[in-house]
Order: structure tokens, then C-alpha cells, then sequence
């Protein structure tokens, strides 16, 4: 029997995922019923009672339901309909190429191209006129953001889609994809109703907790929020940030009662999604068991013009997004109806550049530690689990909770933790509130590739002297480079684009180039939130970039490494 890891993986992560939740779910609840940090102190009931009485409430709510679960159900629409119509065809070949950079994107940078994109004087509508629709000033319709919140619905589908993309990829070999839809396919199905009836309904189970982490995400999103949903009233969230920020008591008490409110919204979202499924899965049921249909060729040209209908604008969306706000921070004047800059210049780099420094530095340096000790933690756990059992045994969704539950429902609650401990507005906080952030996606990202590594490379290792410890360093990481790299690069690009923990743990000391992104957003010149977002694209891209270069510099002498290690 190989021996199980000393070191204490399990404990350490329930203590890094579960500890701050449950506090901060704890130390957020308590001041929604008058129980207050600090000397001042509320009524019980206070917080709730000014929560009720607060203009525009309801239609609050409204509008972050809309905003979730619109957006939810578009992103996922689009996924299956990418891996369904595109598999096993080259258009699926070049959509995991694309991946990387679609994922490396922070979710501000697309906010903040797509309301250049799609504004009134932005530069779809530059580019379009006066030629093709003959104005000669900008139309008078508010687009982002709008009164409805769609401009936030398209940033969050082309942010959550890619992930989806990808959760529904690192599914697939867990239920043997190619064989079932072959299987499907000899008897008579087209490509389309052949992996709805036979992937779809295997693979559903593996996806469904990126699915309510999404729709938890987009319930609660706020940084989005404050650059294209509507101001008046906002999204609940984003009234909760402002009601926790405001220095009065009463204020913040009722910022708790919100928080509390809107952990609940995600909650009964999340149910009455999951009777959703169950509805639909019933009603499927007729479907998946019928016999093949008469089908002919044009099924499996609807298939890939579907993949491609989902995955181009997408694509074209976030690349115009980011290539936009490039574009601006090396204008010299850009005046409407004008589609390009009158001329370029990178006067605004080096009059800003200084300034950005410490942000930068501060995303960068909080970034890489988070990461790093978020593999480190990922990796002794995955690897403690298989050789304790061979199989995941710390559940899913443990390590989901902090996803699951919206940020403003805990975070106010771990800043009280933080300042009660003399920790809060540290450098160290803000790396501990982007780890319990990252580590997710991390282990989420390279839980697949680790658990389907061929055991018998251990074994061999094993039977030739090796000890577990030297099987771990020079057998398993050596294979699962190119996924522990990957695993790397998406949990940089998420420390990158955090938002509320900076915002709440740095107390303001710690800026990094996504907070100071969203406050230049109300009013800020257009050149530097262009040298914010350009640099917020870039650094998680770099990322990436390492994370596909690196194994193959390293093993571009070694055919047998690099097909054990796709094998991996």
C-alpha cells in the first residue's frame, strides 16, 4: 500500500476555503440584527427596516435576477452549443487554441472596452458612420450602460462562456465523449441529437457547480456592474457596497441586512434553477430514449454553423473590447464621428506610466503569491487524494464555496475578521482574500488532468526504488507540467481581475490596476483607463503565453515526454 501524503493538505485547505467563509457569512449576518462591530450599535431591527424602506429596492432585485440569470443562460446555451456542433471538427480544434486568451481577459477590461464598443459615440457606431446610417451626432439611447442591464448581460456571457468552454472540455474524457457520440452515431443519430442524447445528460452532473458558481457570479457581479449596468437604481450588489462603504453606522448595518439578502437571492436562484433542471430532465426523458430520426448532411452543417454562430462573436467581441482601449491609450485626439485616432502617441504611457507603477506592482506581487501557494495547495491535495483512494475524496463542493456564496455576502464580514486581528488594509490580507478566490480554479483547472494521469507511471517509478515523494517531484509533476503552468495562468488571471477583496481587505493602502480601473470608469480619461486595460489584458496573457511555451521549449527534445504528457 503506497503511503499516504504527510502533509496535511486536506486540513490546510478546509481551513483556507471554509474558515473565511463561514466567518465572514457569520461576522456579516450578526450586524444585520444589531449586533455591530465596535461600540456604536443599532436596534435589532433596524438594519432590516431601513433595508425595506430603501427607493428603489425591488427593482434592484429585479435587475440582478435579470442580469444572472439572463446572462447564465446565455453562456451556457453557448457553450453546449460550441462543444455539441463543433466536436471532433477542426472549429473545436481552434476553440481550445482560443481559450487561453478569451479566459486571460479580466472581466473589467471587457466592461470597460465594450462601453467604448457599444456606446453611443463608440466605435461600432464610428466605424459605421456617417456613410451607413447618416448621422452626423451620436444617437440619443442609452446602451451602456442601459436601463435594463444587457450591456452587463453580453460582458458576462463573453467572460463566462469561455469558462463553461472550458469546465465542459475538462468534462468530456470523464464520460468517453468520442466513443458515446460514435456509438450514438452507428445507430442512425445525426452528430447534434447524438451527444445531446448521449453526452449531454452524462456530463450534465460534472458541470453543474461551475454552472451555480456562474450564476452565482452574475447575481452578485459589481465591478461590471459599476461600468455598464444602470446607476439608478443598481444592482443589489452594487447597493450593498455602497451602504458597507458609507461611514455611518445605520448605513452599514443595513449594507449587512443587504448582504444577507442578497447570500439569500443567490440561494433561492440556485434552487429554483436546480427544479429547473429537473423539470427539463423530465421532460427530456421521451426525447433521449426515442430512436434515430431521418437525418441527412444538413445536421451536421447545422451543427457547425451553430459552433460558429456561438463561438465568432464572442471572439470578435472581447478581441474588439481590448483592442479598443488599446487603441485609446495610444491616442493623440479621437473625436467622434472619426473611426481611428487622428494620430498615435505614447505620450500618454510615459506621462501615466509612473503612476501605474504601484499598482502594477502590487497586481503583479499579489498575483504570483496567490498563485503560487493556491498550485502548491492544489497539488498536495489532488495528490493526497489519489493515494488515499485513487479517486477525488475532498468534495467539489467544498471547494467551491467561495464561489458559490456572492462575495458581498461574506468579504465585509472577513474585513471585520481582518481588523480585529490588526491585519486589515496589509499587503498580506489582500493575498489571503485573492487565494481563497483562486485556489478554486486552480484545483478545478488541473483536478482533471491529475486524476486521469495513467497510475502506472507511479507504479513503474515505484517498482524501480523510487519513494513517493521522489515519484511525486520526478514522475507526476514532470507530465503534468503543461497543466500545472495552464492551472497557473488561469489562477494569475483571476488574482488579476479581483475586485471586492482588494477593495475591502486593502482599505485602500493596496490599489492594483483593476480597482484603479473601475474608479477612473466614471468620468476617467479614456487614454489611461486604455493603459489600465491594456496592462490588465496583457500580464494574464503573458501568463498563458509561458504556460504553452515553457513545456515546449523544455521538452523539445523529448517526443516520448511530450506524448505522455498529452496523455496526462
Amino acid at each position: 500500500m503506497v503511503p499516504r501524503v504527510p502533509f496535511p493538505a486536506r486540513r490546510i485547505t478546509l481551513a483556507v476555503v471554509l474558515v473565511p467563509v463561514l466567518a465572514g457569512v457569520l461576522g456579516t449576518l450578526l450586524p444585520s440584527i444589531g449586533l455591530m462591530p465596535g461600540p456604536a450599535q443599532v436596534p435589532a431591527t433596524a438594519a432590516w427596516t431601513g433595508l425595506a424602506a430603501a427607493p428603489g429596492l425591488g427593482a434592484s432585485v429585479a435587475l440582478s435576477l435579470r442580469i444572472g440569470l439572463v446572462s447564465t443562460g446565455l453562456s451556457l446555451s453557448l457553450a453546449l452549443l460550441i462543444v455539441a456542433g463543433a466536436h471532433d471538427t477542426a472549429l473545436m480544434r481552434w476553440s481550445r487554441r482560443a481559450l487561453a486568451p478569451l479566459l486571460a481577459v479580466p472581466h473589467v477590461s471587457v466592461a470597460l472596452g465594450l462601453a467604448f464598443l457599444l456606446a453611443p459615440s463608440g466605435w461600432i457606431v464610428r466605424l459605421l458612420s456617417p456613410w451607413a446610417t447618416g448621422w452626423t451626432l451620436p444617437p440619443d439611447v442609452a446602451t451602456a450602460p442601459d436601463p435594463w442591464g444587457l450591456a452587463a448581460v453580453v460582458a458576462l456571457v463573453l467572460k463566462e462562456t469561455p469558462y463553461l468552454l472550458l469546465m465542459l472540455l475538462a468534462a468530456l474524457p470523464q464520460v468517453d465523449a468520442d466513443r458515446a457520440v460514435r456509438a450514438a452515431r452507428g445507430l442512425g443519430h445525426g452528430p447534434l441529437s447524438a451527444w445531446g442524447r448521449a453526452v449531454l445528460p452524462r456530463v450534465w452532473p460534472l458541470i453543474r457547480l461551475p454552472v451555480y458558481a456562474v450564476l452565482a457570479y452574475g447575481l452578485s457581479v459589481v465591478d461590471v456592474a459599476l461600468v455598464l449596468a444602470p446607476a439608478t437604481p443598481p444592482p443589489l450588489a452594487v447597493a450593498v457596497v455602497r451602504w458597507l462603504s458609507d461611514p455611518d453606522v445605520s448605513s452599514r448595518a443595513q449594507g449587512a441586512a443587504g448582504a444577507v439578502l442578497q447570500t439569500g437571492l443567490v440561494i433561492a436562484a440556485i434552487g429554483a434553477w436546480r427544479l429547473g433542471e429537473a423539470a427539463v430532465a423530465r421532460l427530456a426523458r421521451p426525447w433521449v430514449s426515442r430512436g434515430p430520426s431521418a437525418t441527412g448532411p444538413w445536421e451536421g452543417r447545422l451543427g457547425i454553423w451553430s459552433a460558429q454562430t456561438a463561438a465568432l462573436p464572442v471572439v470578435l467581441l472581447t478581441a474588439g473590447a481590448v483592442l479598443a482601449m488599446a487603441l485609446w491609450s495610444v491616442a493623440d485626439a479621437w473625436f467622434w464621428p472619426a473611426p481611428w485616432p487622428s494620430a498615435l502617441t505614447l505620450e500618454t504611457w510615459a506621462r501615466h506610466l509612473s503612476g501605474v507603477a504601484w499598482p502594477l506592482g502590487t497586481t503583479v506581487s499579489v498575483g504570483l503569491v496567490a498563485t503560487v501557494l493556491a498550485v502548491g495547495l492544489a497539488a498536495a491535495l489532488l495528490e493526497a487524494e489519489c493515494r488515499a483512494t485513487g479517486r477525488g475524496g475532498l468534495s467539489d463542493g467544498v471547494i467551491y464555496l467561495p464561489l458559490l456564496v456572492p462575495q458581498v455576502g461574506f468579504l465585509y464580514g472577513v474585513t471585520v475578521l481582518a481588523t480585529l486581528v490588526g491585519l486589515d488594509g496589509t499587503w498580506a490580507a489582500v493575498t489571503a482574500s485573492h487565494l481563497l478566490f483562486v485556489l478554486p480554479y486552480v484545483y478545478l483547472t488541473l483536478a482533471g488532468p491529475w486524476r486521469r494521469l495513467d497510475p502506472r507511471w507511479g507504479r513503474v517509478a515505484a517498482g524501480l526504488g523510487a519513494a513517493p515523494g521522489r515519484v511525486f517531484w520526478c514522475v507526476t509533476l514532470p507530465l503534468l507540467l503543461r497543466p500545472l503552468l495552464f492551472a497557473a495562468a488561469v489562477g494569475f488571471a483571476v488574482s488579476v481581475g479581483q475586485y471586492l477583496p482588494t477593495l475591502f481587505l486593502g482599505a485602500g493602502l493596496h490599489p492594483t490596476l483593476t480597482t484603479e480601473a473601475v474608479a477612473l470608469a466614471t468620468g476617467g480619461d479614456r487614454r489611461i483607463i486604455g493603459v489600465h486595460v491594456f496592462l490588465q489584458a496583457i500580464l494574464p496573457l503573458l501568463g498563458f503565453a509561458l504556460a504553452v511555451g515553457v513545456p515546449g521549449w523544455l521538452y523539445r527534445d523529448r517526443r516520448g515526454m511530450r506524448a505522455a504528457e498529452a496523455g496526462g
